[in-house]
């Protein structure tokens, strides 16, 4: 398991370009998201430049989640000397934002050589530290397939609870709503 002493989150950067665009372009996990169609490098390069990083000005946020150089050396067995600090290994979204209501949408992926070693849920964990302790947000919701188990465990693994199904919400069936009072 990932050291969470290891894992941090940070604004999103011009040298994430690359990263990005692999894993928007995944097309195995656009169905448990919005996307359904590739986006271009433009489309990524764009929205990184045009993004403040300010939650109460763009409406969202996406943060990436990184591994420390000690945790990202551990995973690829390397001993060398290469730098990989802060290496990203996925991101999270809120998005949705209701700033009068002090709620939000949150949305998880990882890289999948980093999934189930602990870096979704210790990404969660400082998320709903960062919501509740800075931003005074008091709910986090997320709407997961009925059909993706892996992520119903991770967000109930951190306290969100069921609260309801919306029944054939996606052509690929029901979507369950997991909320967590901050």
């Amino acid at each position: 398991m990932i050291n969470p002493d290891n894992i941090r989150l940070r604004k999103l950067e011009p040298d994430d370009l690359p990263q990005l665009y692999l894993w928007e372009n995944d097309a195995e996990s656009w169905l448990d998201g919005n996307t359904h169609n590739p986006l271009s490098e433009a489309d990524l390069r764009d929205y990184i430049l045009r993004t403040t990083g300010d939650i109460y000005q763009d409406g969202q946020l996406r943060l990436m989640i990184c591994l420390a150089e000690s945790e990202s050396g551990k995973q690829n067995g390397e001993q060398s000397g290469e730098n990989t600090a802060n290496e990203p290994v996925g991101c999270i979204d809120l998005y949705d934002v209701d700033i009068r209501n002090r709620k939000a949408a949150v949305a998880i992926y990882v890289a999948r050589e980093w999934r189930n070693q602990g870096v979704g849920k210790i990404a969660l964990q400082k998320l709903k530290s960062y919501v509740t302790n800075i931003l005074c947000f008091r709910l986090l919701y997320a709407m997961v397939r009925e059909t993706n188990l892996t992520s119903q465990k991770l967000f109930q693994a951190v306290g969100f609870q069921r609260v309801a199904c919306l029944p054939e919400w996606v052509n690929e069936g029901n979507i369950l709503v997991l909320q967590t009072i901050l």
